[in-house]
């Protein structure tokens, strides 16, 4: 705090106002009103995931993957899913290995193959 010596000789500071009064009256009731907030008390919203595939539905294996999930259930062909995109990705690794490519080549060999399950419908 900033405090200076006037030429009278008092003390000032840059604080105004007293240090014995408190908010009450229209400055209170202005401040109430302006920092006010409301709860609501329903159950709360979740969003949704953003990863959504754009082409879901519209690739030539689309129905296929649809009728099979309806059949196995949902949790069953996630988990089977699952396996086939991991044993993929085991087959994509040792193919980079045996013609010598790199990680960042071997990333992009497992992207494409993601983009090109999500064109063919695979990923519906």
């Amino acid at each position: 705090m900033a405090t200076s010596v006037s030429a009278t000789g008092c003390v000032g500071s840059s604080f105004y106002g007293s240090w014995g009064t408190s908010m009450t009256g229209e400055d209170y009731t202005a401040l109430a009103k302006s920092t006010q907030v409301r709860v609501g008390r329903g159950k709360p919203v979740r969003l949704q995931p953003m990863m959504k595939n754009v082409n879901e539905g519209k690739g030539i294996f689309a129905p296929l993957v649809i009728v099979t999930r309806n059949i196995v259930g949902k949790k069953r062909f996630n988990q089977l899913r699952g396996k086939a995109i991991a044993l993929h990705s085991q087959v994509i690794t040792e193919f980079c290995k045996s013609i010598g490519a790199d990680a960042k080549q071997r990333q992009g060999l497992i992207r494409l193959a993601k983009k090109n399950g999500e064109w063919l419908g695979f990923l519906a």
